[in-house]
């Protein structure tokens, strides 16, 4: 009698979606960017933004923390606002980028903090160098996008890199090591 209902409960749990499986969301592109700020000199903060990616999010409602994202981002998509600064940034004391070279971030944990709030952990690859690094993450808004028809999310995330780390340390300390990266990006579910 007690294995039929330990039989019968778990039934019930996984019909109620109680061991449901993340669900996938693709980047939205028009509505995702990273942007980051360094310190020039000390006479200004210099920003620029990175737009037009792709990416995905396994998002696992019942339990956020069985979730992941992955996101490649062209180098090449970077705006800088100054086409003398985007050449500079893409030659060779910089990227030294080609076409197709790509900036990557992949979860490997995520650590629930709040009730919309994360830390995501994950592997970010630049000029060809791993290192894990830590976003600071809170979701915005989900649900039904109200053009679109479809659920949605939103997230909003931070976190400090040294660049140093990525080979792209040149001019330091003059210019900052540091990079403060703020990232945006809205995700829809996938059909």
């Amino acid at each position: 009698m007690m294995k039929s209902a330990l039989y019968a409960a778990a039934l019930a749990l996984t019909a109620t979606g109680a061991m449901a499986a993340p669900a996938k969301y693709t980047l939205d592109a028009s509505h995702s960017q990273v942007l980051f700020s360094y310190d020039h000199l000390g006479y200004s903060t210099t920003y620029n933004l990175f737009s037009g990616f792709d990416g995905e999010i396994m998002f696992d409602a019942e339990d956020p923390a069985n979730s992941s994202v992955s996101v490649s981002i062209p180098v090449m998509s970077l705006f800088t606002g100054w086409e003398k600064r985007f050449n500079h940034l893409m030659g060779d004391d910089f990227f030294g980028a080609a076409e197709g070279d790509m900036i990557t971030f992949t979860s490997t944990g995520i650590e629930v903090t709040g009730d919309d709030e994360a830390l995501i952990t994950g592997d970010l690859t630049i000029n060809g160098m791993t290192k894990s690094v830590t976003l600071d993450a809170e979701m915005n808004k989900s649900g039904a996008h109200p053009m679109q028809g479809k659920d949605w999310l939103g997230f909003d995330a931070e976190t400090t890199i040294l660049r140093s780390d990525f080979g792209l340390g040149k001019f330091a300390p003059n210019i900052s090591d540091e990079l403060d990266v703020e990232i945006s990006i809205e995700a829809m579910k996938a059909d």
